[in-house]
């Protein structure tokens, strides 16, 4: 069986998402995979709960234990990595983990590591990406899934949706629209690379 492991830092809709499609259309039978755990930076984090309350193993890391990144980043590997399976990898997938990560770390789940951003990569990497589309006169905004490299929100581009920015819009509208193409391209986006797989 192959192993997903999902990061959090907040609410986890994406990773909700992930496990309602996963359920739904029985990726166990299809591709050989499940969620098999959901890990957060945060001990508050309200993903956490919907994960345990769907059977789903949880653990914290928090960032503030250590002294460095690498020192986290140590921590939350050793915590992943207990969900590899012999020949079978875990896939590890971020959805809305606010922690930049280590070269070393990313290096190490290469191939088999995906973000979420919310924005047309390449433009707008990092924060503040809706407000950022309005202040540029943007026409349309949307959401990308890429595999993860070292450089922030870049990598191979495996998915983007495309939504209209409207008139008035505000980022926080606009942020609530992009969000419903997340709900359904990440999941997506995750059975096409299981299916190659």
């Amino acid at each position: 069986m192959k192993n997903i492991v999902i990061l959090i830092s907040g609410g986890g809709s994406n990773m909700a998402a992930i496990v309602n499609t996963a359920k739904r259309d029985n990726w166990a039978g299809r591709f050989g995979a499940r969620v098999a755990a959901v890990i957060s930076n945060k001990a508050e984090a309200k993903g956490l709960l919907f994960a345990a309350e769907h059977g789903i193993p949880t653990a914290v890391v928090s960032h503030k234990s250590f002294a460095s990144r690498e020192e986290f980043d140590d921590a939350l590997a050793e915590v992943i990595d207990r969900y590899e399976q012999p020949g079978e990898p875990a896939l590890l997938v971020l959805a809305g983990f606010m922690r930049i990560l280590t070269p070393g770390f990313v290096n190490r789940y290469t191939g088999r590591f995906l973000n979420i951003h919310p924005s047309l990569l390449p433009a707008f990497p990092g924060l503040h990406t809706h407000q950022r589309a309005l202040d540029a006169g943007c026409k349309v905004a949307g959401v990308t899934v890429h595999q993860v490299t070292a450089e922030l929100d870049h990598g191979p581009i495996l998915a983007q949706a495309v939504v209209p920015v409207l008139p008035g819009d505000t980022a926080e509208a606009l942020a609530a629209r992009v969000l419903t193409q997340e709900h359904l391209i990440y999941p997506r986006a995750i059975a096409e690379l299981l299916q190659k797989q």
